[in-house]
């Protein structure tokens, strides 16, 4: 994989999950920033299960990237949701999944630019979006920039806080890690999963946006790869019927 660091050895933090998202932003940041300007900030913080935080180890291990963990598991007590306990999965009336975690994000990237300005870094990159989401508040791109205000503010620090996926569907988050080659290293290795199950369950809200994105990217690439097949199939024919 080739490290074009335009980012002259600026270096980054990576909130990272292990998932779709995260992970997809984690290899655009290699690339802009170089493994070695480069880590990870994983929360523990009681999801109901663990192969997430298995799957985030895995990959930072495989790509050479250091990480850091934190624990927050005591928050469990703040929120009743179905993310950090086994309720079944619902969506209520205002068509938000009942996964959300209040305050989520807030505390990642609270905990993430403490950790950031401890290690003199600036650019913390987070893989929220509010195109293809649930409907969590703390997605959506007016909370994030006043976050960033915010955090710089309360430590009289400049940080950036990128997010590479804000305005992408998650068909485009697709296409973006096949631009990165890692379109097949996603797939095999990311977690998405509400249930846990290795691969997905295929049934809950997020397996459900992880496939319908993949699929529509798929049927897209396969189409734009027909369009030029025959595209160049009817300038060999014009060519020889000319010649």
């Amino acid at each position: 994989m080739q490290l074009f660091n335009p980012n002259h050895d600026r270096k980054a933090v990576v909130i990272f999950s292990g998932g779709q998202d995260s992970t997809t932003c984690l290899i655009q940041a290699i690339q802009q920033y170089g493994k070695q300007n480069l880590e990870t900030i994983t929360f523990k913080y009681g999801q109901r299960h663990a192969i997430e935080l298995d799957k985030a180890q895995w990959i930072c291990q495989d790509l050479g990237i250091k990480q850091t963990l934190i624990d927050m598991e005591s928050t469990q007590i703040f929120s009743a949701n179905a993310m950090m306990s086994d309720s079944p999965i619902k969506t209520g009336n205002n068509g938000v999944p009942n996964t959300l975690v209040d305050g989520r994000n807030a505390l990642f990237l609270l905990y993430a630019a403490i950790y950031a300005k401890g290690q003199g870094i600036t650019d913390i990159i987070t893989g929220v979006c509010e195109t293809d989401f649930s409907g969590y508040p703390d997605c959506r791109d007016i909370f994030i920039k006043s976050m960033n205000v915010t955090l710089n503010l309360a430590m009289d620090y400049n940080f950036r806080i990128i997010t590479p996926l804000m305005y992408l569907t998650k068909a485009q988050t697709w296409q973006l890690a096949d631009e990165l080659d890692a379109l097949d290293y996603v797939q095999q290795h990311s977690h998405t999963c509400y249930l846990g199950i290795d691969g997905g369950c295929g049934e809950c809200p997020s397996c459900q946006l992880r496939n319908k994105g993949l699929n529509e990217y798929l049927a897209l690439k396969s189409a734009v790869k027909n369009a030029n097949e025959i595209g160049r199939n009817n300038s060999v024919n014009s060519t020889s019927i000319g010649g």
